[in-house]
């Protein structure tokens, strides 16, 4: 149930973002959601990538410092009140959210966003208890 994200650790400078996009696109590895948050002299940029491994080599190959973090995507009704109903579960039993971001797919129906969460074993356990989809790794890949 759990996600492997990359986390590529980026100077706060022009180019930096487009220098990992084309080497990921060159590997012929397809970005399937990302993430970029930054400070004033480093940026952490999050990926979901089709293909985790490849994408870690080839990027470390080229002298960034990735690392691995686990997250779960989280099926959320795509309506008003959709993703606030999954954060009232996660509040009530007192689970933080360390930080999210949204998944881009076609369904129209649902939406995927994509959690980080200080106790990720508890979050599935308890999204799953209450009904709320998530998704494996293969399939977040697949999307």
């Amino acid at each position: 149930m759990k996600v492997e994200q990359i986390s590529v650790f980026l100077e706060n400078k022009a180019g930096r973002l487009a220098e990992v996009t084309r080497i990921l696109g060159e590997a012929g590895i397809n970005i399937r959601a990302l993430s970029l948050a930054d400070t004033t002299d480093f940026g952490i940029l999050r990926l979901i990538v089709d293909q985790y491994d490849r994408a870690r080599e080839v990027l470390k190959e080229k002298g960034f410092t990735v690392g691995k973090t686990e997250v779960v995507a989280v099926e959320v009704p795509d309506r008003p009140g959709g993703l606030a109903l999954v954060l009232q579960i996660l509040a009530r039993a007192g689970i933080n959210v360390e930080y999210m971001y949204a998944f881009v797919q076609h369904s129209g129906k649902n939406a995927v966003i994509i959690f980080r969460f200080d106790n990720l074993e508890d979050a599935i356990s308890l999204l799953q208890k209450e009904g709320i989809h998530i998704y494996k790794g293969e399939e977040v890949y697949r999307l």
